[in-house]
């Protein structure tokens, strides 16, 4: 039988697609096969702007040995609080992670896309992307997504990795930022914040930020920033002490690669921040 015909393969084998020669982008295959599943695939009558839950504010910065990248638990839209425990921030690979603002539906399904985009590279190329292809690839996925932001539908990452190839370890944290059309950015000040609270959190790490700070003084700090974003931002949320909802935060260093810190250790940190807030409350 003329299995590609009919459309029907037998349970043991792949439809010839899968098996022939092709790009290493899975964006690239799927663009391909089946164009309808990308993000980017979606029609928008003209002129329309769509109402979705948007996350708010995320922050990164470098330490000595790695980076930290955080992200409050809000979603909004419009003056609502659609959600109080979003998650934001997301490991994509071994060394790498991502942090969402804007409409986050949207922003998930580009994240969790750009993970398989990442793991197909180096099962078809037998190594993972340079850190400069993993931020070329992501601002490629946002550049697919120009046309629902237009229709209010944006997206803006934050990018954290930890350059195995760099010279100097202790300085291999790096951090890239993008534009709704895929504009990127690599942040050369050591520290970074999106969303709408994003004034307030990098005024914050302006005072707080030490390059040759430990992890445990950088999670510190990407709290206290969080914090002042959520003090003056309606989109931000603080942290929750009495419904135990606080910040995500991932690490990525050479040692542990990409990690998210244990939720008691976020708790014990923002607890900490919140209780010194008492007695100093401008921090």
């Amino acid at each position: 039988m003329d299995h590609s015909s009919t459309g029907h393969y037998p349970a043991a084998s792949l439809p010839p697609a899968y098996l022939r020669p092709g790009s290493s982008s899975f964006t690239d295959f799927l663009r391909a096969q089946a164009p309808e599943l990308l993000p980017s695939a979606r029609q928008y009558p003209e002129g329309s702007v769509v109402q979705a839950p948007h996350g708010t504010t995320v922050v990164a910065l470098t330490f000595k040995g790695g980076v930290v990248l955080a992200g409050d638990r809000r979603a909004t839209m419009g003056n609502v609080i659609a959600q109080r425990d979003m998650k934001k921030v997301f490991i994509t690979d071994d060394y790498s992670a991502v942090g969402i603002a804007g409409t986050a539906g949207i922003a998930i399904e580009i994240v969790r896309l750009f993970a398989v985009e990442l793991r197909h590279y180096e099962k078809i190329e037998g190594v993972s992307l340079s850190l400069d292809g993993k931020a070329n690839r992501l601002s490629a996925m946002i550049k697919g997504n120009l046309d629902a932001a237009l229709a209010g539908l944006a997206v803006v990452p934050l990018f954290a990795g930890f350059d195995t190839d760099a010279a100097d370890p202790d300085r291999a944290g790096r951090i890239v930022s993008y534009d709704v059309t895929g504009g990127r950015y690599e942040e050369s000040l050591g520290y970074q914040a999106v969303g709408s609270g994003s004034l307030f959190a990098k005024s914050a790490l302006k005072k707080l930020y030490d390059p040759d700070a430990d992890a445990e003084a950088a999670t510190r700090a990407a709290v206290e920033a969080l914090y002042d974003a959520a003090d003056d931002d309606t989109g931000t949320g603080g942290p929750d002490i009495a419904r135990k909802i606080y910040p995500v935060i991932v690490t990525i260093t050479a040692a542990a690669g990409a990690a998210h810190l244990p939720e008691e250790q976020v708790a014990a940190v923002a607890e900490a921040v919140v209780e010194a807030r008492r007695s100093s409350p401008t921090g």
